[in-house]
């Protein structure tokens, strides 16, 4: 796994609306970004996107494209990963509770959990026989 430097909330912001155009021009973002913010912010935002490792800039002319060089589900497990390791020792189950605890589930979220749980558990007995 390569290292990369954690995203602040805001480049956060910037990468998902990346994500979602797929790839852009500064003014692209700006224009999409779902929050009323400053052109240059959004330049800088991407700027540091490209220094961290996350996005790849290619030149059209004069103007810079961005497009994402991180998948999105990669970018939640290393963020998720780091949360876990910072704030609950490495073991995911006190997040597990808290969010079900504290979020909590609609009824398809805990029949999608109970087939997910029933998975492992199969998984689980034929890596046993």
């Amino acid at each position: 796994m390569t290292e990369r430097p954690a995203l602040s909330k805001a480049e956060l912001e910037a990468a998902r609306v990346l994500w979602e155009l797929g790839k852009g021009t500064v003014r692209e973002v700006y224009e999409a970004f779902p929050r009323e913010i400053d052109f240059t912010t959004v330049q800088t935002y991407l700027r540091r996107l490209e220094q961290k490792g996350y996005v790849r800039a290619t030149l059209r002319g004069r103007t810079r494209i961005y497009s994402a060089k991180v998948k999105p589900r990669t970018v939640i497990r290393e963020t998720i990963d780091d949360l876990v390791d910072r704030l609950f020792g490495g073991e995911a189950w006190p997040l597990l509770q808290h969010l079900v605890e504290e979020r909590g589930l609609a009824d398809h979220d805990v029949e999608q959990l109970r087939q997910l749980l029933s998975k492992l558990e199969e998984e689980s007995d034929g890596a046993d026989a």
